[in-house]
């Protein structure tokens, strides 16, 4: 792994295939780290410049100063690309927090971006996981992010994926790893509360994001989990109601990261769409 100074930030990224291929982007969920894409690296990179990024306070990167937003995130991603050399359009591909991302990147700078990908993206309805939820009481959710250990990170693991198989040893060290990250607690609260609260997701940023997205008409490719636990899989009704020009797949037995359930899958799903638009 390596690390670019952003606005005086280390901001840790991963990249593989030819610098001078087109370029795929792939961003985490919230909490989350690059790790969660580690599958497709050798996937995808045949014929493409993949880079995958902690965005700034999460993973393994430092935050920058001002509060965690979309915006804040979208700005960090691509001062990334930037400090990277990366000026060119970009295929974004989001998981959860990431999906949400990619679409306030989209918006922000929409000639930079080739193609959209949303994996059990954020943004689609106000359902989610009650621990998430939890995090809008006050005190509680400091309480929740300082222990997640070994003895608990493991349940949270678990709920990410529908098989058990993929709560492995080295998954749960690098949970706690990331949590036990200086700005992890803090970054963590900003965002949630951001973006939702006690009742679910919120409704304001959602319903101003996604017309602003669909009017791009960017290719996009809209993927979900049938099991995931954490954005349920009715979300995707909801998507492609947005972007009823969006190609579409559903997952069986899988949960909220098809990229890991799924991995050949879900890059001989995802190829067509990185080959529409290549520069």
């Amino acid at each position: 792994m390596n690390y670019v100074t952003v606005r005086d930030a280390r901001i840790r990224f991963h990249e593989t295939g030819d610098p001078d291929a087109p370029p795929v982007v792939l961003l985490h969920g919230i909490g989350r780290s690059l790790e969660d894409w580690s599958a497709q690296h050798e996937l995808l990179s045949a014929g493409h410049r993949v880079i995958a990024i902690d965005m700034p306070g999460f993973g393994l990167s430092q935050r920058h100063p001002e509060s965690t937003t979309l915006v804040s995130l979208s700005e960090g991603v691509w001062a990334t690309l930037n400090a990277l050399g990366e000026t060119r359009p970009v295929h974004l591909m989001g998981n959860s927090l990431g999906g949400a991302v990619s679409m306030q990147m989209l918006v922000d700078d929409p000639a930079r971006v080739s193609t959209l990908t949303l994996v059990n993206s954020a943004g689609f309805g106000k359902e989610v996981t009650f621990a998430l939820r939890m995090l809008a009481l006050p005190g509680v959710g400091r309480q929740m992010l300082t222990h997640i250990d070994r003895r608990t990170a493991p349940r949270v693991e678990r709920t990410l994926f529908a098989s058990r198989a993929m709560v492995t040893p080295e998954r749960i060290a690098m949970a706690v790893k990331i949590a036990q990250q200086p700005d992890f607690c803090a970054v963590y609260l900003e965002i949630a509360r951001a973006l939702g609260g006690l009742r679910g997701v919120a409704p304001g940023w959602r319903s101003e994001l996604l017309p602003r997205v669909a009017r791009h008409g960017k290719p996009t490719l809209l993927v979900w989990g049938d099991r995931d636990h954490i954005l349920p899989a009715a979300h995707l009704a909801a998507a492609r109601a947005a972007f009823p020009s969006a190609e579409w797949h559903l997952f069986e037995r899988t949960g909220h990261m098809p990229q890991i359930e799924r991995p050949a899958e879900f890059a001989q799903l995802v190829r067509p769409l990185l080959a529409q638009v290549t520069a």
